[in-house]
């Protein structure tokens, strides 16, 4: 639709990216709502809450 075929290439890379953002905090040591505070962040906010978790999220 916007005349390029990169949308669902850079679409792609998002979703694995946001994958792999849910399995690490999952496997954090933060608390058990602090955990799903970041998944639903990450989530609702696929872009913001990718670069959120990467800045802010537990280690």
């Amino acid at each position: 639709m916007l005349g390029h075929g990169y949308g669902g290439f850079l679409g792609l890379l998002i979703l694995i990216a946001d994958i792999y953002a849910i399995v690490r905090v999952a496997q954090s040591g933060a608390t058990p709502l602090a955990k799903a505070i970041w998944i639903v962040i990450i989530l609702l906010l696929p872009v913001l809450g990718l670069i959120l978790w990467f800045l802010f999220g537990p280690k």
